[in-house]
């Protein structure tokens, strides 16, 4: 390996989301290949997707931080191509690799488009990078290692980033409200039984509390939304409907809404806090204003080019080991500790 340019490209590994109508449907059969959902569940989704014209803001939004990271480091003297897979549409990750391979990439940098960890959020995306790398050699490629950044949920640049847009949606408020509106950080549910088997929501809470000691405020809450799967089946919680409606009984008197586990404006933030938790707030009288996400923010993308380059001088330092789930779990882990 040259020492002096350790890694060939970035990619980044997103969800994906359709570009148009005739989309919706397959792209959701891809989202829920090998889980059983019943197929009214699915229908359901799939008119949330219609209501925003069938076509996900994540495609677009993807490829425009792409463009903005390689420009960051290209400025910065590491001239890389960045490429993006996604995991449920096009571009797939197993034809985005290939595309990679062909082109003579073998080392990349990996950029998960997730901060905090959790099986669906990361481990389940590094599989399916695995699966893709296994299928180079079926198609008679090289195969290409991936190298991924470390933990960023609490960078200081993410930290800084989502506070602005806190403060621009406290700023929506009529001004009597602004201090006393409660921070309401949400995220996507998971199982608790899985959420017992990773720090998600340890890491939801320090970013949280970062986001909150930079605006200098305390009155906050985390709470989840977007659970699917068996209603039997214990899920993270409160659920951000149910929290809305208990705290007005209780004299909640503002909220202002912040989509922290999230980072594009994609529909479980479109349809669940724009349109069924707008609907519950008009429902109860609770005005409430809704964070932005990240999406393109300069300082997110600032961010995305420091992890980049730090793990591209790590790199220079030394060859990068592979990267297990072991690896993964232990090193966020003591990350939580810090």
């Amino acid at each position: 390996m040259d020492r002096k340019r350790p890694f060939d490209a970035v990619l980044i590994i997103a969800f994906g989301g359709p570009e148009a109508p005739e989309h919706v449907r397959p792209f959701l059969e891809n989202v829920v290949r090998g889980k059983p959902v019943p197929r009214e569940r699915l229908e359901q989704v799939a008119r949330n997707y219609e209501r925003f014209g069938g076509i996900s803001p994540l495609p677009a939004v993807t490829r425009s931080q792409a463009t903005g990271l390689r420009e960051r480091l290209g400025a910065t003297g590491v001239d890389l191509p960045v490429f993006v897979g996604m995991r449920n549409w096009h571009p797939f990750l197993a034809d985005t690799l290939a595309d990679m391979a062909r082109q003579g990439v073998r080392r990349a940098i990996g950029f998960i488009a997730a901060a905090h960890h959790s099986y669906p959020s990361c481990g389940e995306y590094k599989k399916n990078v695995r699966e893709a790398c296994q299928a180079l050699r079926r198609q008679g490629l090289p195969e290409i290692g991936i190298t991924y950044v470390d933990s960023w949920y609490v960078h200081p640049d993410f930290i800084r980033a989502y506070a602005d847009h806190v403060r621009e949606a406290i700023n929506r408020l009529e001004p009597p409200l602004r201090e006393r509106a409660r921070i309401v950080f949400s995220a996507h549910s998971i199982p608790t039984v899985m959420a017992g088997q990773c720090c998600y929501r340890q890491h939801l809470e320090i970013t949280a509390r970062g986001v909150l000691e930079c605006i200098g405020r305390r009155d906050w809450a985390l709470v989840y939304q977007s659970r699917s799967g068996r209603p039997q089946d214990p899920w993270l919680e409160p659920d951000i409907n149910d929290y809305l409606r208990s705290q007005r009984a209780c004299g909640l008197e503002a909220a202002v809404v912040v989509p922290i586990g999230f980072i594009i404006d994609h529909i479980e933030v479109l349809y669940d806090l724009d349109v069924r938790a707008a609907e519950v707030c008009r429902e109860i009288g609770l005005p409430m204003a809704r964070a932005r996400t990240l999406n393109d923010d300069p300082l997110f993308l600032d961010m995305m080019a420091d992890v980049v380059r730090r793990t591209w001088e790590r790199g220079r330092e030394c060859i990068p080991l592979p990267i297990t789930e072991s690896h993964f779990n232990r090193h966020a882990h003591l990350t939580e500790k810090m």
